[in-house]
């Protein structure tokens, strides 16, 4: 691999908010190329999305394998929407915030400009891709030590908030239910260009509007919306 540019705020930096040390520090630097930056530098070839993907699947299979041995007793589903809740691109990019990640980021001139450091894809896909530069340089029982300690760790308030839920499906059962309704989602606003749009949906219990949610896609946004429902209706 050729030399890389250096994260945005250094090599050592990352390392010390991360708790490694890199062999491959090229590696670690390609983790946080963003594709936009390769657009505007000609120079630069590589970007992080190979690493993303396979970050994907290191990260599914550790959270699977802990979840399969630790609750034993819990049902497939069960074990599905607490699997799904961790690795959900919102839970990634919480955490990657929480490192600082996105100060590190080699991004185009437009995406830094209109917030790229803060967006949830992009975070996401940058702790995806850094769990698959882990995984290359140290080896699996190292990625999986730090999805434990970053990731896995967050299930406890995840459980007690209600985050795993899926929270369409319980806001239908409890308005047929109790209103004898059918909620139906309407889209609010739209924003950003058709690469990077941002859907904010509202949730209607006939004409009321009960809750609101954005998101990259519609169908995202629609479950923010029912989550924020059954928060304010107090049926967490």
């Amino acid at each position: 691999m050729t030399d890389l540019p250096s994260t945005r705020n250094g090599i050592d930096e990352l390392e010390k908010a991360i708790g490694l040390s890199f062999q491959d520090k090229n590696l670690l630097a390609l983790a946080f190329v963003h594709k936009s930056y390769i657009n505007e530098n000609e120079s630069q070839e590589a970007h992080n999305e190979r690493l993303e993907f396979l970050g994907d699947a290191v990260l599914e299979l550790a959270v699977t394998d802990f979840l399969y041995r630790k609750y034993s007793d819990q049902a497939e589903g069960e074990l599905t929407n607490w699997r799904s809740a961790l690795v959900k691109g919102k839970n990634l990019a919480k955490v990657a915030a929480q490192l600082g990640l996105g100060e590190q980021l080699l991004l185009g001139r437009g995406e830094d400009m209109s917030g790229g450091r803060e967006k949830e894809y992009i975070l996401a896909n940058t702790m995806e891709a850094l769990i698959g530069a882990i995984y290359l340089d140290k080896g699996y029982d190292e990625s999986n030590k730090f999805i434990m300690k970053n990731i896995v760790a967050l299930l406890e308030d995840i459980i007690a908030k209600g985050l795993h839920i899926d929270s369409k499906s319980r806001v239908q059962e409890i308005t047929q239910e109790r209103l004898n309704l059918t909620p139906r989602y309407e889209l609010i606003t739209e924003d950003g260009p058709d690469h990077d749009k941002i859907f904010e949906m509202g949730i209607y219990f006939g004409k009321k509007l009960a809750g609101r949610g954005s998101g990259p896609s519609k169908q995202e946004a629609e479950q923010e919306a029912a989550h924020d429902a059954l928060k304010k209706e107090g049926w967490m």
